[in-house]
């Protein structure tokens, strides 16, 4: 959850990205590094039993991309091209280093290299005690932070984060937009499976097997809705028909892994 008109979130200061400025290259972590290949762990520390690195034969024919290889942060990398240090690879899971200090809104998002459309995505993660997060989609980067174009599935420790939370900042909803239709996260600490699914305008979000959000982009109701609401003042949330997939780096510790992608 990226907070826009109030205050919020991070940054460390020379490691990530800020919103604006111009571009830097890439520059990975050289704790996970080596000959150009993120190794994480050393290699006597077993990858995660449930982290998939390839795909079934049967995932392939239906479709399915992955969007993390579990080996690098290959086909990522910072919005608007900052450094990715938060970002890390440890044994088949990718790994927001998150900070106790540092929370505001320039810390290293990830995007995808590629632009998605109509697609159906998903993802397991499990967050750290009082965290906040997001994924993020259809993001582009003519402004200054993905929030201000693509809608967010948040993320979000629910019972525990320290400030009140209205519902349409909890865990599964389409921020700031459409609260979650059920409470469908597991506790804190344990992994969750998310998946969301965009095609022709209509979007649902699922979390654990249960829907937690559905909505239409573009229609009057949407448009007056968005209107009313946070970003209002944003011109180009919500707008653009294709973008980047994002995780957001709220300096939260937040852990990811099985992120796969089938295009619609």
């Amino acid at each position: 959850m990226k907070k826009f008109l109030v205050p919020a979130l991070s940054v460390m200061a020379a490691t990530v990205m800020s919103c604006g400025g111009g571009a830097i290259k890439e520059v990975k972590d050289s704790t996970v590094v080596k000959d150009s290949v993120t190794t994480g762990a050393p290699s006597s520390t077993p990858v995660d039993s449930t982290a998939i690195t390839s795909l079934s034969d049967a995932d392939k024919a239906a479709g399915w991309q992955l969007l993390f290889n579990g080996t690098s942060k290959d086909g990522w990398r910072g919005f608007k091209n900052k450094p990715t240090e938060p970002w890390v690879v440890e044994n088949g899971v990718l790994h927001c280093l998150g900070s106790t200090t540092d929370k505001s809104d320039k810390r290293g998002d990830l995007i995808t290299d590629k632009e998605y459309e109509n697609f159906e995505l998903t993802a397991d993660w499990k967050l750290a005690p009082k965290g906040n997060s997001g994924i993020l989609y259809m993001v582009t980067e003519e402004f200054d932070a993905p929030y201000l174009s693509g809608p967010e599935y948040q993320i979000i420790d629910d019972n525990n984060f320290p400030e009140k939370l209205e519902d349409w900042q909890k865990t599964g909803a389409n921020y700031a937009m459409n609260p979650p239709l059920v409470a469908a996260s597991n506790p804190i600490g344990q992994w969750n499976t998310t998946k969301i699914i965009v095609n022709k305008g209509h979007v649902e979000h699922w979390l654990n097997g249960q829907k937690t959000a559905e909505y239409e982009l573009w229609t009057d109701e949407w448009k007056k809705h968005k209107a009313e609401g946070k970003w209002k003042d944003a011109k180009g949330y919500g707008m653009s028909k294709k973008g980047h997939i994002t995780l957001q780096d709220h300096g939260s510790e937040i852990w990811f892994k099985n992120i796969k992608i089938k295009e619609i």
